[in-house]
């Protein structure tokens, strides 16, 4: 998956980016990493019909020839990523971490966005419509408004 290029300042010098965020009970979210990948590519490829409807035009993604290691690279590049605070991607997890329920994006915004973070959210199939996907839809834009400098969030694809 490919994310907008960041900009330098899109944080302030010094923030610290959340490493770990309690949703419900016995669901929680981290940024992901490359070593999720036994949990991330059955989630993805379950539901990537929604998914490519969802980001496919904007972002290419998930192309419905992706093995196993192209979604590991692809962790991986995620993970650099967050630690490198040029983009966010949070898994949202069951509390043993043995189950992808989702996925939370926050991307810097490009020059013609009038706001300071694209966040977006998903869930598996499954869970569409369900209590885990409506705390992400209660949660998320309180969160980044909250535990992150952004105050002008676009919500959304």
């Amino acid at each position: 998956m490919t994310s907008p290029t960041p900009s330098a300042s899109w944080l302030p010098p010094g923030f610290t980016h959340p490493t770990r965020v309690e949703l419900l009970d016995d669901v929680h979210l981290r940024p992901i990493r490359g070593d999720d990948v036994t949990i991330d590519y059955p989630a993805v490829m379950g539901s990537r019909e929604r998914l490519w409807a969802k980001y496919g035009e904007a972002w290419g993604w998930p192309p419905a020839t992706m093995t196993e290691e192209q979604d590991r690279m692809d962790l991986e590049h995620h993970e650099r990523e967050t630690l490198a605070h040029e983009t966010f991607n949070y898994a949202v997890l069951n509390a043993d971490e043995s189950r992808l329920l989702g996925s939370v994006y926050l991307d810097p915004p490009r020059p013609r966005d009038d706001g300071d973070v694209i966040v977006s959210w998903r869930v598996t199939d499954e869970l569409a419509g369900g209590p885990i996907e409506r705390a992400l839809d209660t949660f998320v834009p309180h969160w980044i408004t909250d535990a992150w400098p952004f105050k002008r969030p676009i919500l959304g694809p």
